[in-house]
């Protein structure tokens, strides 16, 4: 049973910006928490930032601040992940995460919902 979907990756040139969609099928999905992490080849898979149940809160790792921004529509339940001024560091997989409680910790644990990912790919 799928919960969470993401979509909106591709290759931009850097610079560029992207804007990812999560669609999610969990019921009460205004009551998780909702994150984004990225993994790039060969590397382990990096906290990007999350989002608080009712949106009024945000945190964002040091490297994405002022570029990336996270936002979230509950009615439709979605989470969205607009991202500015691309590097080319910024390439990797992209993966939308949800857990209970909103935190500012970057550790992937807790999070009860994963999903699949989307690729980005930000070409120098």
């Amino acid at each position: 049973q799928v919960q969470l979907v993401e979509s909106g990756g591709g290759l931009v040139q850097a610079g560029g910006s992207l804007r990812l969609s999560c669609a999610a099928s969990i019921r009460t999905f205004s009551t998780y928490a909702m994150a984004w992490f990225r993994q790039a080849p060969g590397k382990e898979r990096e906290f990007v930032g999350i989002i608080s149940q009712r949106g009024s809160n945000t945190y964002y790792v040091d490297s994405v601040k002022g570029r990336f921004t996270i936002s979230r529509d509950n009615a439709k339940k979605m989470v969205f992940l607009q991202m500015n001024s691309l590097k080319p560091e910024d390439t990797g997989n992209y993966y939308c995460a949800g857990r209970a409680t909103y935190t500012t910790s970057a550790s992937s644990r807790a999070y009860e919902y994963w999903g699949q990912g989307t690729q980005v790919t930000v070409s120098s």
